[in-house]
């Protein structure tokens, strides 16, 4: 294999000729300048150097074989410039942010003494701000939490409950609270072991978990993570524009041995999350606070991207999918059970139903899409009152805003099969790791046990919509 001084890659620091270096290999990225989803400033800005810091965190192990052609892969730097590049590393003066989040784990709580959820001030700005963002004003990331806060029980006493039994089923896969781990990119940017976190905790939790198409692991990696073989994964698509390249990525998870396509219908397009956008402007005034810094004029700083960290990952999405074409297309490419996930109103609940979608996932993209579409909770409940035969035709689950045991019976009363979680586990697996996912998970397992006894229930099964009501006040110190 060739090798490479860091002075000749250096050279190659131009859109006509950009190689980078990454993890001591080095690429020629010339002609995937342009066509980076994430436009070519993200490319460019480590023309000529080492980008190792910034792709690792959000690329897995397996994007550059996949996407670039094998000549480009150029060869490895030289043992004296792999050498150069480690100290150079080493002395690199650590910004202040690495400097309070160092501080901050230095300091944080024992697991134990993590009652709700982990704390959001143990990760970077940067991924907190991934992961914290919603969409425009974020009123329908709010309000999908305070939709819970709307329903109250009806607890039945005087009732049998002993041996309560929180376990269920999944597309007839068991797990032992009503609850799986909802898709969810770049858990690394969090944690060095991102979505394996997810994965063994959820086997040492007897969970199910949702893979995202944009994982900062592999498919193969996180399938290497189970516990053991039969231990489920279901794969949530992001179907890209190009029916055959999509077709590739089915056929992969299915080699893995994944268990079922949730084909991810509510983000076609880049977003607006501010927060998340705006998170270079904060890390770099807050790095400088105090100091003197030369501001770039208006034209020196050109048109703001609101793509933020993975904008660009759903830039190749296909925006043209339809009942009519997608669903068989997807039928004649995998014998997998298909779960549209991101129903937003009654009526394509019915249609998912009626083309014989084996589930739904009612989802508003945890609030980071469109801003005003309506709370998930809220849509379960138009169902059940409008058309209630969905629930006889289709499994359906809900995601968003869900923060509590409570908040998982009352979906559950009404006619959710399950309920996923996002960012919950982000969280939890980024300040704890893998420990964090199982600590996460015995909370809910205890919050939902303890809300099925005070409802007089002993199995799942046994809730309905009798046990709840919609009231059109709110408690006056809600949750939120």
């Amino acid at each position: 294999m060739p090798t490479f001084t860091l002075a000749q890659v250096a050279e190659h620091n131009s859109t006509s000729s950009c190689w980078v270096i990454i993890q001591n290999k080095v690429y020629d990225v010339t002609d995937f300048v342009f066509d980076h989803p994430g436009g070519p400033q993200v490319i460019m800005n480590y023309a000529g150097g080492d980008a190792t810091a910034a792709y690792i965190p959000i690329h897995p192990s397996d994007a550059l074989v996949k996407n670039l052609p094998p000549e480009k892969h150029l060869g490895r730097l030289d043992e004296i410039s792999v050498q150069e590049l480690r100290a150079s590393n080493q002395d690199k003066k650590k910004t202040r942010d690495e400097l309070r989040v160092e501080e901050a784990i230095k300091n944080k709580p024992l697991l134990s003494r993590m009652i709700n959820k982990a704390a959001i001030e143990l990760l970077p700005y940067k991924a907190m701000a991934y992961y914290a963002s919603a969409a425009d004003d974020s009123i329908s990331h709010t309000e999908n939490a305070r939709a819970f806060s709307r329903f109250f029980f009806h607890p039945r006493v005087m009732r049998a409950v002993s041996g309560v039994d929180a376990s269920t089923t999944m597309l007839g896969y068991k797990s032992s609270i009503p609850v799986y781990i909802s898709g969810s990119a770049l858990a690394r940017l969090g944690h060095p072991l991102g979505e394996a976190n997810l994965t063994r905790g959820a086997y040492k939790t007897g969970i199910l978990q949702m893979v995202s198409s944009n994982s900062s692991l592999s498919y193969g990696q996180i399938a290497a993570a189970r516990g053991s073989a039969d231990q489920p994964l279901f794969f949530q698509l992001y179907k890209n524009k190009n029916d055959e390249l999509a077709a590739k990525c089915i056929r992969e998870v299915e080699a893995l041995g994944y268990k079922a396509i949730f084909l991810t219908v509510d983000a076609l397009i880049p977003s607006n999350r501010e927060l998340d956008t705006r998170a270079p402007h904060y890390l770099e005034d807050y790095e400088n606070q105090g100091g003197n810094t030369q501001r770039k004029t208006n034209d020196e700083e050109g048109e703001v991207s609101i793509l933020g960290t993975a904008g660009g990952l759903i830039a190749n999405n296909d925006i043209d999918m339809s009942w009519e074409r997608t669903i068989p297309w997807l039928r004649r490419v995998t014998r997998l059970p298909i779960v549209i996930k991101g129903i937003q109103c009654v009526a394509d609940a019915v249609l998912a139903a009626e083309v014989g979608c084996d589930g739904i996932v009612l989802s508003n993209h945890g609030g980071r899409q469109l801003d005003y579409s309506l709370p998930p909770m809220e849509v379960l409940y138009k169902i059940r009152k409008e058309r209630p035969d969905v629930f006889t035709k289709t499994e359906v689950y809900l995601d968003g805003g869900v923060y509590r045991g409570t908040d998982v019976l009352k979906a559950l009363c009404l006619g959710a099969r399950m309920v996923g979680l996002g960012r919950a586990f982000l969280y939890a697996q980024s300040a704890y790791g893998e420990a964090g996912v199982v600590h996460l998970v015995h909370i809910l397992e205890r919050e939902i046990k303890f809300g099925m006894v005070s409802l007089g229930v002993r199995t799942i099964a046994e809730l309905g919509p009798e046990l709840v009501e919609r009231v059109d006040w709110l408690p006056l110190s809600s949750k939120l």
